[in-house]
């Protein structure tokens, strides 16, 4: 176990705070840990009975590419989880679950980023108007399981967390 020796802020941001951690190793040695603060995502997997999938297309700057991903989105300061998954795939889908279930979490990038990312499943969806925040600009696909299976195997999909959403309903219904 790593202790802190001392910590120092170099931004504070509304997304993330990055700081500079002094820790001592194990070893005795000192050294640098670059940390960015992430207060927590969520990642909405919407399914249709006939196990049809809405997935969303967006520009995302920091790569340079429009993906393909799940809804998802930041936890706003006091939002429960579930009033975020709710809040998000009504903003950027439109579409109202009448049951959302917890498949898992994860921490996409533990090595610098404390983000954990709740995955939920979005069942007996309502259609409606997506009300997406004025700098996002999403297209809306729905995808039958063979082309999201397609899609991943020829790299349409690229985003970890719809990865790990796909992942873990697919284990859940047994492959």
């Amino acid at each position: 176990m790593e202790e802190i020796i001392s910590e120092k802020y170099i931004y504070k941001g509304k997304v993330v705070n990055l700081k500079l951690d002094k820790v001592k190793l194990p070893c005795g040695e000192q050294h640098v840990r670059e940390i960015v603060e992430h207060r927590g995502s969520v990642a909405i997997l919407p399914v249709t009975p006939k196990e049809e999938f809405f997935l969303i297309r967006q520009f995302r700057m920091a790569v340079g590419e429009e993906l393909w991903e799940i809804p998802a989105g930041r936890i706003e300061k006091g939002e429960s989880i579930e009033e975020c998954v709710k809040r998000e795939l009504k903003e950027e889908t439109g579409l109202s679950a009448g049951r959302i279930k917890k498949l898992g979490e994860y921490y996409p990038s533990p090595g610098y980023c404390t983000e954990i990312i709740y995955i939920y499943l979005a069942e007996e969806l309502e259609e409606g108007e997506a009300t997406p925040e004025k700098d996002e600009f999403i297209e809306i696909g729905k995808f039958k399981r063979e082309e999201i299976v397609k899609l991943i195997k020829e790299g349409g999909i690229k985003d970890g967390k719809t990865y790990t959403s796909f992942l873990l309903f697919f284990l859940e219904q047994g492959g």
